[in-house]
Order: C-alpha cells, then structure tokens, then sequence
C-alpha cells in the first residue's frame, strides 16, 4: 500500500531529466534507474501493475521511499546512472555476475624495468592495464608465451646482491644486476605493448627487420634472440583470425538467454585481427527485454573499460543509439559508433558470437545440473553409511583457528544439496578462550551462540564438528541440553576423515572412493579456510594497531580509516605521502608522519 509520503513526492516531481534512487524501509538503495522526464518514468512504476514483470512488481512493494536527482540533460542522467550502479550494486539492478574478480594484465610502464603480471585491482599509478579477461587459462597461457620471449623481470625487489634462479635459466636477463641496459630492455617492453595493443603483425615485422639488420651488423647474438622472437611471434598471428579485410578496431557483441541465466560474448577485433574473446554472466534480467539487458550491459562493461573501439556490433537495435554513443564518446574522449548490422561480413560476426554465447550458456548450465546430481547422490550415499533417518540436505559444520589461545575465532559453513551456501556463512570471534587455548570452551561457546542463544532458523539436517571425540562431546553437551534430541550430530577426525557418530566407539570409514567421502572433505576444507581467513583478519588488524600506535597523530579513528582505505599493512608501508593524505581522517602533516616512520624502518 502506497504511504502518503509517496503521494506527495509523487505529486511534485518534475517534468526534468535526472535519476532516481528507489529505497526499502531500511533505506537501503534497491534500484536505480535514470529518465528523460523524471515525472513520467517514475509514476509508472506505482500505476496498475498489470504491465509490469514479476521483478518490478516485487521491487515495487518493497519501495518505502525515493529521491530524485535532476540533471542538465539525459546524457548527464545515463553517466549519474551509471556511476551509482557501480557504486551501490542494488538489488534489483541488471548486474554483472563477479566483474570485479576478472584479472588484468598489468606492464609497469612507470618503472625503469617494467614487469608483466595478473592483478585483479586497477589503480592510478601510471602502469598500463590489458583486459578484464575471463578466461584464466588462456590469460595464464599468454602470459607464459609473452615471458618466454621477452624475458622481463618478475620480481618486485631490485636491490639484490646477486641475480635469482630465473637469470640462471634463461627467463630473465638480470636488471638488477645491470646485466642488461634500459635502453634494450625498454625495446621489450615496447614489443609487448605492441603485442597486446592488437599490433602482433606489426610487432613482427619490427622484429624480422631488426633481425635483418643484426645480422649485416655481425652482432649475431642478438640476431639469434630476434630469429626466436620473431618466430615465436609468427606462430600467434598466424593462428590469429582474419576478422574483417579492414584495419579496423572493433567489439563484436552476442547474447544469449535461457529461462535462468543470461549471457554476453565480446570478440576483441583489433587492426582486423580477431585478438580474444570474453564472457559474462548478468544477474536480475528475468522479465527484462534483450534491449534492456544489454543496454545496462554496456552501461556497466564500459564505465570501467581500459580502451575503447572504434565500433561495437550489436545484436539489436539500441532506441538510445545516440545517447549511448555520446556517453560512450564522454567515457573515451573519443568517437564510439554502435551498429546493428543485417548482412554481410559483419552480420556473420555478429551471429558468430551468438552463437558462441548461447554454446558457452549450455554448457555452464549442462555443468551446473551435472553438479547438483553428484551433489544429491553424495548426500543419499552420506545418510547410507551414517545411518540418518533423513537426507542430510542442509549440512552446517564448524571449526576452531587460533594461534596459542590468540585471537580465537569459529567458522560455520553451509552446504545444501551437496553445494555450499555462501550467503549463509558466519563466523564467530571467541570470548571465553582468550589468551589460552581450549578447543573444547570454544567449540561450546560456538554452538551455544548458533543454537541456544538466538531463535533456531533453518535447522540443519547434520551438524559436523571439525575434530574428534573430545570436540563432539563438548557439542552435544550443549546441543543436547538445549532439548534438541533428533538432530543428528557428528564429530570429523582431524586425520583420515574418520567420522565419530554420537553413542559409538568406533568411528565410521567412509569408502574412500565414495561421493559422500569427497562431500565431507569439501565441508571440512572449506570450514577449514573460512575459519583461517578470519583469523588471519583480526590478526592484520592487531598487528596493524599496535604498529601504527607508535605513530604521533594517529589515534583509534584515523587507525581504522587507514585500515579501511588501504586494506592492509603492506599497502600502508608502500603508500607515498599523497596517497596516504587521500585516505579518509587524514591530513598531510599526519601522512608525513606514517611516511616517515616507516621509511626509517626500512633503512
């Protein structure tokens, strides 16, 4: 039911481009959309609900309140959009599935010896970035080939007294011994912007020529490393596509839905030549139309893109052809043009990618059935040799980390059909043990906090304790006395994955080829590295506060800033003055100060 406070606001919007930002009771932001006339678009949405997708109507009776935020023009309302989707990731957004986790190449251009390496962060410190990439593999492989033929520096530290194994085998020419001038080893480094600019061809055609002159100059050495070079570099653009019969840079842009999933392909053409490809997967497009969907694609894909193309063919005609182009060309400082090609070579591109995206979708999909049906039979296989009176489908395990009685922490994970549940992980931070070690205390205080304390939800079907007889038995303890008799309880040996079941002295020997075997070792690793990722956490952070405690200026608030700007320590110490001003609290006078300190500790 529409609250007065929303009659009224909607009474007085105006008739302006701008956005508009949905909110729930919590005021949290659960959808933001932009609009040519703010008046119109947002009214839609509170009229008869008979037009509207499943989606909108859910999303609409959660609106508790909205605010609105007018622009000069659309194109200013498109790049607002754009930045708050980024920014806060709501609900009902189209979003991309885990972009923030495909890697880059990163060439440290700013360096005197530049390095090559995958990093899953960007940042504004004048290295030069290739990607995102989706496939690793593929991304793992180029840069194995890239290393090979021009042999960069993989270490950070320069200052060295002798060069490492990798000199000694041929992948590294020893900079930091100055076995090598900046001058030759910059040529590589211009070989490999060359290479991963879309330029192989050019690259070695660079390469044969300087090869050629090598050799009428005598200086047959180096003539050898151009002939392997330019060899090794022949084979890649000889198995490079021939995309398009012009020298044109293009993405080439195919989508492909099911009932559940929905997928986008891009072919990279650069200077004709087909370069890489990439895949991604958006969440919330059920009752969305194609134009829609990809519309938010490019919004998102290319608010954070590293290099733009010339054109991008599409599947479909874009009604903001011209809007999206304009803030394409605001994004790039250049002219992006979109297409919806019909015939030809391009058409064939376009349908080639197509294809490929609905061919990737089938076979995820294929996989994630194959999954959930080794994960149903290794949940019946685990009731059978436990002897449960129902299948165990929801399974919540625990385990203890700590260092000495230090910073004792529990994990409980969360598998259902043999799949783990990440959305219901939880991890506890130990209060009874602290500063002596007890696994048996805290494994009491951890099952007290999830099944005694606060009101039982989602009451597993099989608890696992990560330990033996003593572990179990300080559960049950507390299970039991809590008047939960029937819910099956198990203890999980340290070695051997021997299960001890509650009222037997022997433990029970999985089969060890069995799916229930393999089902029980995932939950204890992944209990396992929950718990220690925790751990590791709070102590960074411990160590984080009793070192910058000896820092004049810095107290408890701008310690957590610090904390939270940065990340960890390592990135603190390897921050320069302006960097560290940046940060939230700070100011230069401190930032000189945290500088400083650490400067003089690594003298």
């Amino acid at each position: 039911m529409m609250t007065e406070l929303l009659k009224q606001k909607l009474k007085q919007l105006p008739e302006k481009p701008g956005v508009y930002i949905m909110k729930d009771a919590s005021d949290k932001i659960i959808y933001v959309g932009k609009a040519r006339i703010l008046k119109n678009r947002v009214r839609q949405y509170f009229q008869s609900n008979r037009n509207h997708p499943a989606k909108v109507v859910a999303m609409v009776k959660r609106i508790d309140n909205f605010e609105i935020i007018i622009t000069n023009s659309e194109l200013e309302a498109l790049i607002l959009e754009c930045n708050l989707i980024k920014k806060h990731h709501p609900r009902y957004n189209i979003s991309l599935k885990d972009d923030k986790s495909y890697p880059y190449l990163k060439l440290t251009v700013q360096e005197m010896y530049p390095r090559l390496f995958l990093t899953h962060h960007l940042e504004k410190d004048g290295a030069k970035y290739f990607g995102p990439y989706t496939n690793i593999k593929a991304v793992r492989e180029t840069l194995g080939v890239l290393r090979k033929i021009f042999p960069l520096r993989t270490c950070k530290q320069m200052q060295v007294r002798r060069p490492c194994l990798e000199y000694y085998i041929g992948r590294c020419l020893a900079p930091c011994q100055e076995k090598i001038s900046p001058e030759v080893y910059g040529e590589m480094v211009q070989a490999i912007l060359l290479f991963l600019s879309g330029k192989s061809d050019s690259l070695a055609e660079k390469l044969h020529a300087e090869m050629q002159k090598a050799a009428k100059e005598m200086d047959f050495e180096k003539a050898a490393r151009l002939r392997d070079q330019w060899q090794a570099v022949q084979i890649i653009v000889e198995k490079q596509k021939i995309a398009l019969q012009d020298e044109g840079n293009r993405d080439i842009v195919g989508l492909a839905r099911s009932e559940e999933n929905t997928c986008i392909q891009i072919f990279y053409v650069r200077h004709g030549k087909m370069t890489g490809r990439s895949h991604f997967f958006l969440q919330n497009t059920e009752g969305e139309t194609d134009v829609a969907v990809l519309q938010s694609f490019l919004g998102q894909y290319y608010n954070t893109a590293l290099s733009y193309p010339a054109e991008i063919l599409l599947p479909v005609i874009l009604p903001d052809k011209v809007l999206l182009e304009a803030w394409l060309r605001h994004q790039s400082g250049k002219k992006v043009e979109l297409f919806y090609p019909q015939k030809g070579m391009k058409r064939e591109l376009v349908a080639m990618a197509e294809m490929n995206a609905k061919r990737y979708l089938i076979d995820i999909e294929e996989r994630s059935m194959a999954k959930e049906q080794a994960g149903r039979m290794a949940v019946l296989e685990l009731q059978k040799y436990l002897q449960l009176p129902n299948p165990p489908k929801r399974i919540e395990c625990f385990d203890i980390s700590h260092i000495q009685g230090s910073e004792t922490v529990a994990s409980m994970v969360v598998f259902v059909e043999g799949r783990p549940l990440k959305r219901a992980y939880r991890h506890f931070k130990i209060q009874s043990t602290e500063g002596k070690p007890d696994d048996f205390l805290s494994m009491r205080e951890v099952v007290y906090r999830r099944y005694v304390k606060h009101a039982l939800t989602d009451c597993p079907d099989l608890i696992v304790i990560d330990g033996g007889k003593g572990q179990l038995g300080s559960a049950l303890e507390i299970i039991r006395g809590a008047g939960l008799d029937s819910l099956p309880v198990v203890g999980l040996a340290k070695q051997f994955e021997y299960i001890f079941v509650e009222g037997k002295s022997d433990p029970v020997i999985l089969p060890r080829d069995s799916k229930a075997l393999f089902l029980v070792q995932q939950v204890r690793d992944e209990a396992h590295r929950f718990a220690i990722t925790y751990h590791r956490k709070l102590r960074g952070k411990r160590n984080l506060t009793s070192i910058l405690d000896h820092i004049e200026g810095i107290g408890p608030k701008r310690r957590q800033a610090l904390w939270q700007y940065f990340g960890n320590l390592e990135k603190i110490k390897a921050a320069n003055i302006e960097e560290l001003a940046a940060a939230p609290r700070m100011n230069i006078k401190v930032a000189t100060a945290v500088y400083n300190f650490f400067a003089a500790h690594r003298k």
